[in-house]
């Protein structure tokens, strides 16, 4: 007589998918143990991660046709430095719009002698000169008859070379010198947008402390007091601010890469126009860091006119990139600047 015999499976043989949930969730953890000590070992890995040069947004543009998106605006490129060449746009001010139309390089570059003041733009990290916060950047001041030379840094958009602190300097010393031998009498500004605020004040200490001129005015947009404490404050590495050795391991290795953009002690030696702007819904840059550079910069300036601080209320929405759509901006600068 036949008897059936039963064996009881072992009780792991329905779970074959423990092993892979072990390593689903062990590896977030091994990735957020690792990458402090990875950036302490490579600390040039920061550079991507500081730069986002290449997040290269918008896409499908064509540099050399700016008059897509912008009116009264030609490209031009511009070598800094044996092997880096820049990618610009000019844009000039609206009251010469109907003369710039098809006109070439050559009438842009005499326009710059034509007493209207010209803003040199310093964008922040990632994307491109022709973003859409930079684009109605240009718009705005455009209108406002400024002329506006927007550069993407080496590395950027269609750009040579690769990203570095020294090398933007070089960039917007190579552009202002540019600019300087064109434009006669006319005041020259450096805007500088979050990253870009960190370069405008080193551009403008280097030309006072290095060559004794001192720049029209420099205008800070959501600005940062230097590269550490916007990195210690930034919301991408609220998650790491907890782990042990934080500051060694990532703030510290900033500088051991080449980064300082040291605004608040370049602020304590200019003696130009300051104009700080900030949004109080930044979500980016806390506007407390704002703040504290208009508080060190007024501390350091014998003129305390000369120094001043905007902010704008969170019911208007303008966070950390969106300053320049606000209506009153240009009046605003205007104003600050004494110009009618």
């Amino acid at each position: 007589m036949a008897r059936n015999i039963w064996v009881d499976a072992p009780s792991w043989a329905g779970r074959w998918w423990l092993p892979w949930l072990r390593t689903l969730l062990l590896a977030p953890l091994l990735t957020y143990v690792s990458f402090p000590f990875l950036i302490r070992l490579f600390p040039s890995l920061l550079n991507k991660f500081v730069y986002l040069n290449f997040l290269s947004f918008p896409l499908f543009v064509d540099f050399r046709r700016p008059e897509l998106l912008v009116n009264n605006t030609i490209n031009l490129y511009l070598t800094t430095e044996p092997g880096v060449t820049v990618g610009i746009w000019h844009t000039v001010p609206s009251s010469r719009g109907a003369e710039a139309q098809g006109k070439d390089q050559r009438w842009y570059e005499e326009a710059l002698a034509d007493a209207h003041p010209v803003i040199i733009y310093l964008h922040g990290n990632g994307g491109t000169r022709a973003a859409r916060h930079r684009v109605q950047f240009l718009k705005a001041m455009g209108a406002a008859d400024f002329h506006i030379l927007a550069l993407d840094y080496r590395g950027y958009a269609d750009s040579t070379g690769y990203p570095s602190e020294n090398g933007f300097n070089t960039d917007v010393l190579a552009l202002y010198d540019w600019v300087k031998a064109r434009s006669g009498n006319s005041s020259i500004l450096f805007w500088g947008h979050s990253l870009g605020t960190g370069i405008a004040t080193n551009a403008a200490r280097k030309l006072q402390e290095e060559r004794g001129v001192q720049i029209g005015a420099v205008v800070l947009e959501s600005p940062y007091t230097n590269i550490r404490d916007a990195a210690a404050n930034i919301p991408i590495t609220k998650i790491f601010r907890q782990f042990p050795g934080f500051g060694y391991l990532i703030l510290d290795s900033m500088a051991r890469a080449g980064m300082f953009f040291p605004s608040d002690e370049n602020v304590k030696t200019l003696s130009c126009p300051l104009l700080i702007l900030h949004a109080d819904d930044d979500g980016v840059v806390p506007p407390k860091l704002g703040h504290q550079l208009y508080e060190t910069a007024l501390q350091a300036y014998r003129d305390k006119s000369k120094v001043k601080l905007i902010t704008f209320p969170q019911k208007l929405g303008l966070g950390h990139d969106y300053i320049s759509f606000h209506p009153e901006l240009p009046a605003l600068v205007k104003d600050f600047l004494n110009m009618k």
